[in-house]
């Protein structure tokens, strides 16, 4: 998206939710922004927003040779990145609600998935200090970590319909009901979204949860009784078309 028609957006957006929540969040003249600071709420979001879309790994790289440099045209008030660091918690309400206003339509297939935001090397969890009284140590595929998790739901188009963060040691199972809440048609996973009660909690909603088999599960009957090696039905538990679903997940896993 262009860096103007962004700003827009946000811009819009912001006024209209300044309406709406400034008397509940912000009675002091509808803004939480000190009355010094020379950038405007939505120029903050746009910056903090526009760098998520830019090549740059570290905020501070982005701020100090592509913003101040590069972009000092289109915010000609800017302030120093120490300064810059302040003022963005104080729009994380307002980012917030603006993702939730960006959020994609339900087509009747979903894809779910999680992963793990680090904050330090698995080498120095021990002695770690950072996020010390929220972040968890956790186990992902890819090893221990400590830190958060980021669970998504997205569409068949990739944009995303619901997410949360949750500490390390959440399992992925635990918010995926209230995440999966006003979502129908079928939704996708891994194996570790593998639970009966999850199951047919969705499925009773209108949602129904596809995921790979594991090696240990049993196949079971029309009848729902565990059929025997030599009576197996010849109707597979998972249809064709769903396994075929399956290999769409890599859209959320990238």
């Amino acid at each position: 998206m262009d860096l103007t028609e962004l700003f827009c957006q946000i811009d819009d957006f912001y006024q209209d939710w300044l309406q709406t929540f400034s008397s509940t969040f912000f009675p002091a003249q509808g803004t939480n922004l000190p009355k010094h600071c020379q950038l405007a709420p939505s120029e903050v979001m746009t910056i903090a927003i526009h760098f998520h879309q830019s090549s740059y790994r570290t905020f501070k790289d982005y701020y100090t040779k592509y913003v101040c440099l590069s972009l000092s045209s289109h915010f000609p008030r800017l302030v120093s990145y120490n300064r810059m660091v302040e003022l963005m918690p104080n729009v994380l309400i307002a980012c917030l609600y603006y993702l939730k206003s960006r959020r994609g339509k339900s087509t009747g297939m979903s894809f779910v998935d999680s992963t793990a935001i680090p904050v330090c090397h698995p080498k120095r969890i021990s002695r770690n200090k950072v996020f010390k009284e929220t972040g968890k140590l956790g186990k992902s595929s890819m090893g221990w970590f400590y830190g958060f998790k980021l669970h998504l739901i997205i569409n068949d188009s990739g944009e995303i319909l619901s997410c949360q963060i949750t500490p390390g040691n959440v399992d992925d199972r635990k918010p995926l009901p209230f995440m999966a809440s006003g979502l129908r048609g079928k939704m996708f996973g891994d194996k570790g979204y593998i639970s009966k009660e999850i199951f047919n909690q969705l499925f009773s909603n209108g949602l129904q949860l596809i995921t790979p088999l594991k090696s240990n599960m049993k196949k079971r009957s029309l009848a729902g009784r565990v059929s025997r090696p030599w009576q197996r039905p010849k109707l597979k538990l998972v249809p064709m078309t769903d396994k075929l679903l399956l290999r769409k997940r890599s859209l959320i896993e990238s």
